[in-house]
Protein backbone atom coordinates (compact mmCIF):
# COMPACT_ATOMS: atom_id res chain seq x y z
CA UNK A 1 0.00 0.00 0.00
CA UNK A 2 1.32 3.43 -0.95
CA UNK A 3 2.12 5.76 1.96
CA UNK A 4 -0.32 8.66 2.35
CA UNK A 5 0.84 12.02 1.03
CA UNK A 6 1.00 15.12 3.24
CA UNK A 7 -1.19 17.88 1.85
CA UNK A 8 -1.89 21.44 2.97
CA UNK A 9 -5.50 22.57 3.01
CA UNK A 10 -6.58 26.22 3.28
CA UNK A 11 -9.91 27.79 4.14
CA UNK A 12 -10.80 31.49 3.87
CA UNK A 13 -13.02 33.49 6.22
CA UNK A 14 -14.01 37.11 6.71
CA UNK A 15 -15.40 39.16 9.57
CA UNK A 16 -15.94 42.79 10.49
CA UNK A 17 -14.31 44.09 13.63
CA UNK A 18 -13.49 47.41 15.28
CA UNK A 19 -10.49 48.14 17.43
CA UNK A 20 -8.29 50.94 18.73
CA UNK A 21 -4.55 50.89 19.42
CA UNK A 22 -3.93 52.38 22.85
CA UNK A 23 -1.06 54.90 22.91
CA UNK A 24 -0.46 54.64 19.16
CA UNK A 25 0.87 57.82 17.55
CA UNK A 26 -1.35 57.71 14.47
CA UNK A 27 -5.02 57.58 13.51
CA UNK A 28 -5.38 53.94 14.65
CA UNK A 29 -5.44 55.23 18.23
CA UNK A 30 -9.11 56.00 17.57
CA UNK A 31 -11.85 53.38 17.41
CA UNK A 32 -12.19 52.26 13.78
CA UNK A 33 -13.14 49.14 11.91
CA UNK A 34 -11.95 46.77 9.21
CA UNK A 35 -13.30 43.90 7.17
CA UNK A 36 -10.74 41.25 8.00
CA UNK A 37 -9.92 38.34 5.72
CA UNK A 38 -8.54 35.29 7.49
CA UNK A 39 -6.74 32.47 5.72
CA UNK A 40 -6.04 29.31 7.75
CA UNK A 41 -3.83 26.52 6.42
CA UNK A 42 -3.47 23.08 7.99
CA UNK A 43 -1.63 19.98 6.88
CA UNK A 44 -2.01 16.28 7.33
CA UNK A 45 -1.93 12.92 5.62
CA UNK A 46 -4.58 12.21 3.02
CA UNK A 47 -6.88 9.49 4.34
CA UNK A 48 -6.37 6.30 2.39
CA UNK A 49 -9.27 4.11 3.44
CA UNK A 50 -11.70 3.34 0.59
CA UNK A 51 -14.30 2.13 3.10
CA UNK A 52 -14.37 5.48 4.93
CA UNK A 53 -16.69 8.28 3.71
CA UNK A 54 -13.87 10.83 4.14
CA UNK A 55 -11.40 8.83 2.08
CA UNK A 56 -9.08 11.13 0.13
CA UNK A 57 -9.41 14.04 2.59
CA UNK A 58 -6.97 15.63 5.01
CA UNK A 59 -9.83 17.28 6.91
CA UNK A 60 -13.46 17.66 6.01
CA UNK A 61 -13.95 21.30 4.94
CA UNK A 62 -17.18 21.39 6.96
CA UNK A 63 -15.33 20.36 10.13
CA UNK A 64 -12.51 22.81 9.38
CA UNK A 65 -15.02 25.64 8.84
CA UNK A 66 -16.87 24.79 12.05
CA UNK A 67 -13.69 24.98 14.15
CA UNK A 68 -12.55 28.35 12.79
CA UNK A 69 -16.00 29.92 12.83
CA UNK A 70 -16.66 28.87 16.42
CA UNK A 71 -13.21 29.76 17.78
CA UNK A 72 -12.50 32.95 15.82
CA UNK A 73 -15.20 34.34 13.53
CA UNK A 74 -18.06 34.21 16.06
CA UNK A 75 -15.80 35.75 18.70
CA UNK A 76 -14.54 38.69 16.64
CA UNK A 77 -17.29 39.35 14.09
CA UNK A 78 -18.93 42.72 14.76
CA UNK A 79 -16.98 43.07 17.99
CA UNK A 80 -15.13 46.04 19.38
CA UNK A 81 -11.74 44.75 20.54
CA UNK A 82 -9.81 46.85 23.02
CA UNK A 83 -6.82 46.36 25.26
CA UNK A 84 -8.20 45.98 28.78
CA UNK A 85 -6.05 48.89 30.02
CA UNK A 86 -7.12 51.32 27.29
CA UNK A 87 -8.98 54.53 28.05
CA UNK A 88 -11.85 53.36 25.80
CA UNK A 89 -12.14 50.09 27.71
CA UNK A 90 -12.51 51.95 30.97
CA UNK A 91 -15.26 54.14 29.48
CA UNK A 92 -17.15 51.23 27.90
CA UNK A 93 -16.64 48.56 30.57
CA UNK A 94 -20.11 48.99 32.08
CA UNK A 95 -21.66 48.34 28.63
CA UNK A 96 -19.54 45.29 27.84
CA UNK A 97 -22.19 42.69 28.65
CA UNK A 98 -24.89 44.28 26.50
CA UNK A 99 -22.60 44.90 23.54
CA UNK A 100 -19.99 42.83 21.75
CA UNK A 101 -16.97 44.41 23.44
CA UNK A 102 -13.99 42.11 23.82
CA UNK A 103 -11.30 43.24 26.24
CA UNK A 104 -7.87 41.69 25.74
CA UNK A 105 -4.62 41.65 27.66
CA UNK A 106 -2.80 42.56 24.44
CA UNK A 107 -2.75 45.53 22.08
CA UNK A 108 -5.20 44.46 19.31
CA UNK A 109 -2.76 44.97 16.45
CA UNK A 110 -3.05 42.77 13.39
CA UNK A 111 0.06 40.87 14.54
CA UNK A 112 -1.34 40.15 18.00
CA UNK A 113 -4.71 39.18 16.53
CA UNK A 114 -2.95 36.56 14.38
CA UNK A 115 -1.34 35.07 17.49
CA UNK A 116 -4.70 35.06 19.24
CA UNK A 117 -6.31 33.31 16.26
CA UNK A 118 -3.55 30.69 16.29
CA UNK A 119 -4.04 30.09 20.00
CA UNK A 120 -7.80 29.74 19.56
CA UNK A 121 -7.65 27.35 16.57
CA UNK A 122 -4.70 25.02 17.27
CA UNK A 123 -6.09 23.21 20.33
CA UNK A 124 -9.30 22.32 18.49
CA UNK A 125 -7.74 20.66 15.46
CA UNK A 126 -7.76 16.87 15.26
CA UNK A 127 -4.57 15.25 16.58
CA UNK A 128 -3.40 14.28 13.09
CA UNK A 129 -3.79 17.83 11.69
CA UNK A 130 -1.08 20.47 12.03
CA UNK A 131 -1.66 24.22 11.89
CA UNK A 132 0.75 25.54 9.27
CA UNK A 133 -0.18 29.15 8.53
CA UNK A 134 -2.56 31.92 9.53
CA UNK A 135 -2.80 35.09 7.49
CA UNK A 136 -4.96 38.01 8.58
CA UNK A 137 -5.57 40.77 6.04
CA UNK A 138 -6.51 43.96 7.84
CA UNK A 139 -6.77 46.01 4.66
CA UNK A 140 -6.42 45.14 0.96
CA UNK A 141 -2.72 46.05 1.19
CA UNK A 142 -1.76 45.07 4.76
CA UNK A 143 -1.64 41.72 6.53
CA UNK A 144 0.13 39.80 9.28
CA UNK A 145 1.05 36.15 9.00
CA UNK A 146 2.00 33.36 11.39
CA UNK A 147 3.93 30.39 9.97
CA UNK A 148 4.69 27.14 11.76
CA UNK A 149 8.11 27.05 10.04
CA UNK A 150 9.01 30.33 11.80
CA UNK A 151 7.91 29.01 15.19
CA UNK A 152 9.41 25.55 15.72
Amino acid sequence: MKQAETIRVTKLFSFDMAHALEGYDGPCKNIHGHTYHLSVTVSGKVMNDPSHPKNGMVIDFTDFKSIVEKQVVKVFDHALVLQRSSVFAELLQEHQSENNILLTEYQPSCENLVIDCKNRIAPHLPFSISLERIRLDETPTSYAEWLKTDNP
